[in-house]
């Protein structure tokens, strides 16, 4: 399914037309509007069942020249109210266009007849609506010329050779997939699709060189992986943990001699100092090797063997956790995190195999800029400060489709992209931990996503949510405060691992199938308490929800990240009481 419909929208552009690409799981009038703001023509669609869910809708409400079926059969649609509309299965259009260039050819007169316009790089390839999670969503103008950087400048970053195989799970519709589609099919790569659900079995059966996902999917390896560990014989899980703590100390020791330590501070140690902290770090790294490398054989192999990825993991779309990172890393796993937006097509920096800094999202690809601003005054900042985060280069967009008031908010003048982040880009030195890391940019999360507690304090939630994270029991949270004295959250538990806690602690009888809410939300809070203790600041109040945040309920993306403004909207009123 995927396969076809890359060939459909990678067909359109050749054509010279503008593909509007939108998931399936998209509402009916998330999808009508995309249509008509985009003024399309026809409907491409993958499933007879996805035309009977539209077609009442769009029939009153949208005008259709035909429409292409991608999966099944024109027998199964439900075509009452569209008599006279044409329908062609995938097949039939590739037939009809078989004869029409044999025709073609075949016919001197028939050439003559026809004019041959050629595409410019500078012309519309595609429209990528925005997720929208405030107001409609906008349609971003992504060009050739956008997308040919992409497939051009992204071996760097993934120096993939003919049959390797790649596993990817993302939407095909979405900008961050469509590229890496592009780049791999330019290459010669063999592509594989999986879902969540099958993502462990493909993994194992498949053994990818390398998989293209978000955090999401890194952050259920682990936690798979830690259960895994959690469910093991006391000794196995004894010998497995001083193992990880092992090598996590030796990976910190490598990266110090490697001089790949992030840091926003701009002076830079003497020679002397640096030379003593290489000297001590490698010393300290050569007693580790031998028990990090037994560690290798006992433990890591057979995770290597059950989650494949013997390249790298390429991960985007989103922040990938300092703690999860860290992991991966150790056990011999290698994470390369990347940035970019759909405006920006949308890759523009990544970690290179050879420069694979933690914490960031590595340098800017080539022939992309990128600078730190000031959120109020717009004046660049030097090296280490912190600010919103511009981007300048050939892969930015054209702009918004007809919306002029928001292009001109997003692109300045001088074709810089403000993309909404905080961030900051590390300081150039040439000794000492952080030697390699000069030029590296960081993340710290979005702008709009700061809370503004009624103190005055500035709080970015990203820094609480992923330390929340790292316990068992909490599956998602949100943290909320804005215009409040203190902190609060919305936590989804995981509520298996939440009652095994409550047995062991005995605040439940042993053979307890449940526990009541009030004693659920104080153990959450006391487990939120001791993974965020080390945190700048702490989290109050905590409202326990039972169904997860997930795509279909309209709280998340399709790329698995929460929508914040949809989460505390639906929750609203349960806020204001939990703030009385």
């Amino acid at each position: 399914m995927p396969v076809a419909c890359c060939r459909s929208g990678l067909g359109i552009m050749a054509t010279g037309a503008i593909n509007v690409v939108r998931g399936s799981r998209s509402s009916v009038e998330e999808l009508l509007h995309i249509y008509n703001h985009s003024e399309s023509v026809a409907l491409v669609l993958d499933s007879p069942e996805m035309f009977d869910q539209i077609t009442e809708t769009f029939c009153s409400k949208a005008a259709m020249r035909f429409v292409i079926l991608l999966w099944g059969e024109k027998s199964s649609m439900a075509c009452k109210g569209v008599e006279g509309l044409p329908f062609f299965t995938y097949k039939e259009i590739i037939d009809l266009g078989r004869d029409n260039r044999r025709s073609l050819f075949d016919s001197h007169a028939a050439r003559q007849d026809f004019l041959y316009e050629a595409i410019n790089s500078d012309d519309i390839a595609t429209l990528v609506y925005t997720s929208g999670t405030t107001g409609n969503p906008k349609g971003v103008m992504l060009t050739h010329r956008n997308l040919l950087h992409q497939i051009k400048n992204l071996w760097d970053v993934v120096p993939a050779e003919v049959g390797d195989r790649f596993l990817s799970m993302l939407p095909p519709w979405h900008a961050y997939e469509r590229s890496c589609e592009y780049f791999i099919f330019t290459y010669g790569i063999e592509q594989v699709y999986t879902t969540v659900r099958n993502l462990k079995d493909d993994l194992r059966h498949y053994q990818p060189n390398y998989v293209i996902s978000v955090p999401l999917v890194y952050e259920t390896l682990y936690s798979g992986i830690q259960k895994q560990i959690s469910s093991s014989s006391p000794a196995r899980k004894l010998i497995a943990l001083a193992f990880i703590r092992v090598s996590l100390t030796y990976m910190e020791l490598k990266r110090i001699y490697e001089g790949k330590c992030l840091t926003r501070n701009q002076m830079q140690p003497s020679y002397l100092v640096s030379m003593l902290d290489w000297v001590w770090a490698r010393f300290i790294a050569a007693i580790l090797w031998p028990v990090h490398l037994l560690a290798k054989k006992i433990v890591y192999g057979k995770i290597h063997s059950a989650i494949g990825i013997s390249k790298a993991g390429v991960s985007g779309g989103g922040s990938l956790p300092l703690h999860v990172d860290k992991f991966f890393e150790a056990i011999g796993v290698k994470v390369q995190n990347g940035y970019g937006l759909t405006e920006s097509s949308p890759v523009v920096a990544a970690r290179r195999p050879t420069c694979n800094v933690l914490g960031s999202v590595g340098h800017p690809i080539r022939h992309t800029e990128f600078k730190i601003v000031d959120s109020e005054t717009n004046e660049a900042l030097p090296p280490g400060s912190k600010g919103i985060v511009k981007v300048r280069g050939p892969p930015v967009m054209k702009g918004y489709y007809k919306n002029p008031s928001a292009t001109q908010q997003a692109l300045d003048e001088d074709g810089w992209l403000s993309t909404g982040d905080i961030g900051w880009i590390a300081p150039h030195h040439s000794t000492g931990r952080s030697r390699h890391c000069g030029g590296v940019v960081v993340l710290e999360g979005r702008a709009k996503d700061t809370i503004v507690l009624s103190t005055g304090e500035n709080i970015e939630p990203g820094e609480l949510e992923e330390a929340a994270l790292r316990s068992s029991l909490i599956q998602q949270i949100v943290v909320i405060g804005q215009d409040q004295r203190r902190l609060g959250a919305i936590i989804v538990p995981n509520r298996e691992e939440v009652l095994l806690a409550a047995k062991e602690l005995s605040i439940v009888e042993g053979n307890a199938s449940d526990l009541t809410k009030e004693k659920m939300t104080s153990l959450l809070y006391k487990e939120l308490r001791t993974w965020t203790s080390e945190c700048s600041f702490q989290i109050g109040p905590i409202l326990v929800v039972d169904e997860p945040f997930t795509i279909d309920s309209g709280l998340m993306t399709p790329t698995m990240k929460i929508r914040r403004d949809k989460v505390m909207a639906q929750f609203r009123e349960e806020i204001d009481n939990l703030y009385k």
